[in-house]
């Protein structure tokens, strides 16, 4: 039986808007039963312009908080120090809370990405050739900064925002080259990994209008939207040839290393990922 909550009971939790959809509860409130650790984790919604204070007020109050849309780039903002990882991709997703008050960011998304990439099915050679990344926001940012630490020779980010884009590119530096929408086939020649990271497609929404046809077929192709793990671009890659990686991968591997931060130990065995097939099945 669940001990009890009391004055000595660690909170943690996840913030984002909206924040029903999350599938954090689900990973850590399964590692923190089987662990027996005396902690709760919960989910939060601060509305968007509040966030700064929302965090402010936990000070003094939770061990931990993971980040998720909109609020990655505006953590790492508020943060008192930071990773290095965290800086190269110029957001946070996760906060952790010093009993001294300080708060430090860190960035788990590109450890997530590296970690799906390398478990699938043919594996992933970082240095075989360019990385295209469709999108620029915090989950694009983390991970451009991965691939090119991991040893990809050139990262190309195509987004409809020019100001987004080379700010990343800025940001980031060489080995990262900009691409309009327009020119997403002119991005895809010759790509070895192309990885979707914005919302389009969420909840079995359209396929983002990717034009698979001009990437060779032994692209890997990943999607970071995990609802459904099997979306409609994942389904039409499979049909063109491509390897594939689904986002619910990448979110369960930016998870195990939050957990290791925040509790200092490896997460236990259980399955998650069947978990979270479970919850969104209900949801």
């Amino acid at each position: 039986m669940k001990p009890p909550v009391t004055a000595a009971t660690r909170l943690l939790g996840v913030a984002g808007f909206p924040i029903a959809h999350s599938l954090s509860p689900v990973f850590f409130g399964a590692w923190i039963d089987r662990a027996s650790l005396d902690a709760v984790y919960l989910a939060f919604a601060p509305a968007p312009g509040r966030f700064a204070q929302f965090v402010d007020g936990l000070r003094g109050v939770i061990l931990g908080l993971n980040v998720t849309a909109p609020f990655k780039e505006e953590a790492l903002a508020l943060a008192d120090r930071a990773t290095d990882r965290a800086r190269r991709s110029g957001a946070a997703n996760l906060l952790v809370f010093e009993t001294e008050g300080a708060i430090s960011a860190d960035n788990t998304d590109g450890l997530g990405l590296m970690g799906a990439l390398r478990t699938a099915r043919g594996g992933f050679e970082p240095a075989s050739g360019p990385a295209v990344i469709f999108g620029a926001g915090g989950a694009a940012r983390g991970a451009a900064a991965s691939l090119l630490e991991a040893g990809v020779p050139e990262v190309r980010i195509v987004c409809r925002s020019r100001e987004s884009g080379l700010g990343l590119a800025s940001h980031l530096g060489v080995g990262v080259r900009i691409y309009p929408l327009e020119n997403s086939a002119e991005a895809l020649a010759g790509s070895m990994l192309i990885v979707h990271a914005t919302p389009q497609g969420q909840d079995g929404g359209a396929a983002p209008p990717i034009p698979l046809e001009a990437a060779p077929n032994t692209a890997m192709v990943m999607d970071m939207v995990y609802r459904p793990p099997l979306t409609a671009l994942l389904d039409r890659a499979a049909g063109l040839g491509h390897p594939t990686v689904d986002g619910l991968a990448m979110l369960i591997g930016q998870a195990i290393p939050s957990f290791e931060t925040l509790f200092g130990e490896q997460p236990p065995a259980v399955d998650v990922r069947a978990l979270a097939l479970q919850a969104m099945a209900h949801q």
